[in-house]
């Protein structure tokens, strides 16, 4: 299969013929998900659409939450669960069916994988997201975007960059330390760039240090190509335009969605009267046209085989899950009776709720899984709560509890419901509701023999913990989850996922938390490099579950840690080895760890990183050497005052390990003098929280944030709400969304994705979505009236 960098030559050529007006059409998108044809140029209107664990493909419809129908599509796991299997070649392998269905639907281009850090567990889109770890989080990428594009269908990584919570995502100014951007909210990107060249990035619709991404030249020219060279095109997230020609001039090539060709005709314009740089615009239509011309030289007919790859989405949920307690009561018995319950088990929560959301071509119930494993005779289904907003049932729980009395096993399908966690919005808790919480504490007091499994996106707190006999996170487990669940209690699967993410014991505990969604303007990252384990290894923080973690149905030992070849000036690299054994008696899977220490650090570092990592299937009582070649980058931080990578010499401590905190051998290399560039390493205490003089030394002044009067073109739907202007135009946007999603999606999750989504907007993001009726002079009149600008208002209306 070709990619779009295999067709600059005659995308060149063919851009060379166009006209001014020609190239500047191709800037923007046809409709919502389709790209501007030029048929003289035989360029069709190729389609890109969502999303990351399966083909989302909408007709013309305008709509990027995931609110109205689609073609039916498998949908394999989430992001997080998939992550959590730690086993790059079955995401390939989900990456690759998930292009076939795309080249079934003639989608030429795959918006995901989204590869955005989880600075807080109570970012709503985190179960879009791999990890809390950047290197976790990139060997994820490169991977699902190499099964993507190894069927010819492009791929586009987002959300680029530093897009880590949804309260004010169109406009909120993310202020990050240079060093922490480097080291944290960049490599996952970086490495699937580097391994994987997606066809797109998507840029987000924050700022970066009070630039916005769509018009960032450092972030998508100075980072993007000239440190990492990127070969393929930027595409904004839909609405995330700011200015349009500074964008292209900064290196983002296509918006999205249509503007309605307002902003292609400003580019025009302003190319025609000279303000504009005419090798700024040839460069972008080039690039456009390149993934055009790859678009049309790979589509083939293609013929899904939905069982197939129903097949392969409960082989990943099984491999996802992670058992995170267990009791000696899993696996369970066959002839065992089973008191299921929880709304869960015949409404199941397999997907997050927005942008991803996949009608999925079939689904399994955990109900109808148990009963085809049990019989009827031996299965109780009580609902506990129910499964929209879990509001507070005595009944249901009285109902739970005689079921649990009856059985030789209670099943507790919990988690949290599609209401707390969702694209728009971010979890403001840890908790689940209270009924679900209150339903588990008075079954397990009712049954010893109680199993909990979790269906949520992201982590939560335990208070129950104690009381119960086994905890399977199974996270949100796809369209197949089901059987595959049944598969892992039951011990046809024995369990190999592990934690890419830590569950805190509280979320006051989590060093992000003061700085996080306070829906300002402005959100200062004080906590730098601390984040998920980094924090809570450096600072000796207990957690409920570390990073890493992951119980099965045997036992691993490791021994014999080996240095088999020492750092070289030639190689500069370091091989290491380990030894594991399976010492149970059932074959298994276990995800080997490695992560790298600096035990001489003049500047700051966390205590441990994870830098490389294996899962490996051993059998019973099998032994095998498991080998990493560690390169430079391995041991490596971001000195600013060098602005690059570098290294200091001396010891480090190689930590062969099952999980962030269960360290099983250690080996020790020295990295000798000459290593590094830098004869002066920089130096830099410890920290948990930086203020402005320590921000500033790592390159970052904290500046004002922006003000919200005057309003402009900035300001969001929510902003103008107490106008009462803007409260007309709120209103009909809500109304005209309503309109457009119909009645079928008046669920409460769908009623506030669409309030929290729709108010967020940005006046400027509203424009474009218009199609071309919010025209500029139309814009002008209502910055006017909001601002109560009459006479100026009178003035301009009277104006042509």
């Amino acid at each position: 299969m070709k990619h779009p960098y295999d067709f600059e030559s005659e995308a060149t050529a063919l851009v060379a013929r166009m006209s001014i007006d020609e190239k500047a059409s191709l800037m923007s998108g046809s409709s919502f998900w389709h790209l501007q044809p030029l048929a003289q140029y035989d360029l069709p209107p190729i389609m890109v659409s969502d999303g990351p664990h399966g083909l989302r493909k909408q007709g013309n419809q305008a709509d990027h939450m995931g609110l109205t129908a689609s073609v039916p599509a498998t949908c394999f796991p989430t992001a997080v669960t998939l992550a959590s299997s730690w086993d790059r070649a079955l995401i390939a392998e989900v990456g690759a069916a998930i292009g076939r269905e795309c080249l079934a639907e003639e989608v030429s281009v795959l918006l995901a994988p989204g590869v955005n850090i989880k600075r807080s567990p109570l970012c709503g889109r985190n179960f879009e997201y791999y990890s809390e770890d950047p290197f976790m989080a990139g060997e994820m990428a490169a991977a699902f975007i190499g099964g993507v594009q190894s069927t010819g269908t492009g791929t586009s990584l987002k959300h680029f960059a530093v897009n880590n919570q949804e309260a004010q995502r169109m406009v909120v100014d993310t202020l990050v330390d240079r060093r922490t951007l480097f080291e944290i909210y960049l490599p996952a990107f970086e490495a699937a760039v580097t391994q994987a060249q997606p066809w797109t990035v998507m840029c987000a619709y924050n700022r970066l240090n009070g630039i916005y991404c769509s018009e960032h030249e450092e972030l998508l020219t100075g980072i993007l190509r000239d440190r990492w060279g990127f070969k393929g095109l930027v595409v904004t997230d839909w609405g995330a335009v700011n200015e349009r020609p500074r964008g292209i001039a900064a290196g983002l090539e296509l918006e999205m969605p249509s503007s309605g060709g307002v902003n292609d005709r400003l580019v025009a314009a302003q190319v025609k009267d000279g303000s504009f740089d005419e090798a700024h615009l040839d460069r972008a239509a080039g690039r456009v046209t390149q993934m055009i011309l790859a678009s049309k030289n790979n589509t083939a007919p293609h013929a899904v085989d939905f069982d197939t790859h129903h097949a392969l989405a409960r082989k990943a949920a099984a491999e996802g899950a992670v058992l995170l307690k267990n009791n000696a009561i899993l696996p369970l018995g066959k002839d065992k009776s089973v008191a299921l319950i929880g709304a869960f088990a015949d409404a199941p929560r397999f997907q997050g709720a927005g942008s991803s959301q996949v009608n999925a071509a079939k689904l399994d119930k955990p109900l109808d899984a148990f009963v085809a494993r049990l019989g009827d005779a031996n299965v109780t289904y009580a609902q506990g709560f129910d499964a929209e907003l879990a509001e507070a049932d005595e009944e249901l729980i009285a109902e739970a509890v005689a079921a649990a009395e009856r059985s030789d096993i209670a099943v507790i399908m919990a988690g949290l419901p599609p209401l707390f966690e969702a694209e728009g919005f971010d979890r403001t808790h840890l908790r689940q509701p209270e009924q679900i919480e209150n339903l588990i504490a008075a079954v397990a007091a009712a049954n010893e023999n109680t199993v909990v499994v979790l269906s949520n996106g992201a982590p939560i707190e335990m208070p129950w913990l104690e009381h119960v006999s086994a905890v399977l996170e199974i996270y949100l487990a796809g369209q197949a989850g089901a059987h595959a669940l049944v598969d892992l209690l039951y011990g046809d699967v024995n369990p190999s996922g592990r934690l890419a993410e830590t569950f805190p014991m509280a979320l006051a505990d989590c060093p992000a938390q003061e700085n996080f969604a306070n829906h300002k303007r402005q959100l200062v990252y004080r906590e730098g490099l601390n984040i998920g384990y980094r924090h809570f290894t450096s600072h000796d923080v207990p957690v409920l579950f570390p990073f890493g973690h992951g119980l099965s149905y045997t036992q691993f030992s490791y021994s014999d840690a080996a240095l088999l070849a020492d750092w070289s000036a030639d190689s500069e690299t370091v091989e290491v080895a380990v030894t594991v054994t399976n010492s149970g008696d059932k074959a298994g899977a276990e995800v080997v760890q490695l992560y790298v220490r600096d035990v001489e650090a003049t500047a700051y570092r966390p205590d441990r990183e994870l830098k490389a990592f294996q899962k490996i299937s051993l059998a019973a009582g099998e032994s095998r050497q498991v080998q990493f070649t560690l390169d430079k980058r391995a041991f490596a931080y971001f000195d600013v005052t060098q602005d690059d990578w570098d290294v200091e010499p001396g010891a480090f401590e190689i930590l062969f390990a099952a999980s962030c905190t269960d360290i099983r051998q250690t080996l020790t290399v020295n990295l000798p003098d000459g290593s590094g560039r830098n004869s002066q390493p920089m130096r830099e205490a410890p920290y948990v929280i930086m203020e402005d003089a320590q921000l500033a030394a790592l390159g970052l002044s904290v500046t004002a944030p922006e003000s919200i009067k005057p309003y402009h073109a900035n300001t969001t739907l929510a902003d103008i709400r107490g106008h009462w202007l803007g409260k007309r135009v709120c209103e009909a946007a809500l109304n005209m969304a309503a309109k457009t999603m119909g009645k079928r999606q008046e669920t409460p999750v769908a009623m506030k994705m669409r309030e929290e989504m729709i108010m967020s907007l940005r006046l400027k993001t509203v424009q474009i979505m218009s199609a071309g009726a919010l025209t500029p002079k139309r814009f002008d009149l209502l910055l006017l009236a909001l601002n109560n600008h009459w006479l100026r208002f009178l003035a301009r209306l009277m104006r042509r």
